[in-house]
């Protein structure tokens, strides 16, 4: 009778001691190192170990994040311990970000944004915003006063009284003893729908790059000095005035349509 050491297992128990589970996976302190020990099969089906080493540090993170790493486990993993299990968890990299700006970038930044608090400048009462979308616009007691226009020295009893050129130029020469001579405002032309914000040098602005001009008469407001909606520019030649009222005429300016004619109705030729 064969002893017991010569008998052989089976390959019947071989196959079961192979169909068993996998060791459990053990962690190792020390050195400040943590050498984790896995176990897996790859994938010829066979088992492997795994050994992981970790450096341990310590670092400061958000409280949510510390919050986070202290939630009870809970499902197949609420029997592990602390940390993540190989066995349900894929384990990669922490990603940190640090986001490091420099005082002299602030500062440029800051620079910049000041160059820019002064590009927009209200004309009625100097604030930081458009004109048109002054809170003040259409009150007299807050609006800063406009002076008046400084009139011309003319021989009109009114003073301050808009007189046209050719007036001036027919009372000059009758001082002189010169002939009177009729009324000429073939290069007048008179600019209607302006805005009440409207100020001498907007219209100069307006009508210059048209030619030059011998006079220029913005109607203002005695009691609030807000432009009433119209003016006069006299041009020095009738073909500059015309191309102005041709250009002028139904052209948008601060949100509204202007309308731009002769002084006067045109004597047929």
């Amino acid at each position: 009778m064969p002893a017991l050491d010569d008998i052989k297992s089976s390959w019947a128990d071989d196959a079961d001691s192979d169909s068993g589970s996998l060791p459990p996976p053990s962690e190792v302190v020390e050195n400040g190192q943590k050498i984790v020990t896995d176990y897996k099969y790859n994938k010829d089906d066979k088992k492997v170990k795994v050994v992981r080493t970790y450096k341990i540090s310590r670092i400061v993170v958000p409280k949510v994040v510390a919050r986070r790493k202290s939630l009870a486990k809970f499902g197949d993993s609420a029997s592990d311990r602390p940390g993540p299990n190989p066995q349900t968890t894929m384990v990669s990299e922490d990603v940190f970000m640090q986001f490091v700006t420099s005082k002299e970038e602030e500062q440029k930044t800051e620079n910049a944004l000041d160059s820019m608090k002064n590009i927009v400048k209200c004309r009625t009462c100097e604030g930081e915003h458009w004109s048109f979308h002054c809170p003040y616009k259409s009150s007299s007691l807050t609006a800063k006063p406009v002076p008046p226009p400084v009139p011309e020295t003319t021989t009109s009893s009114k003073p301050g009284k808009y007189v046209p050129p050719h007036i001036k130029e027919s009372q000059a020469k009758a001082g002189l003893g010169g002939p009177m001579r009729g009324r000429d405002d073939t290069s007048a032309i008179r600019i209607s729908n302006l805005s009440e914000a409207m100020t001498e040098a907007d219209l100069e602005e307006l009508v210059k790059k048209f030619g030059p001009h011998t006079k220029m008469f913005l109607s203002r407001d005695k009691s609030t000095g807000l432009c009433k909606g119209f003016a006069y520019v006299h041009f020095r030649s009738r073909r500059d005035a015309a191309t102005a009222i041709e250009v002028l005429n139904g052209y948008g300016y601060d949100h509204l349509i202007l309308s731009v004619e002769w002084s006067k109705p045109q004597n047929p030729q």
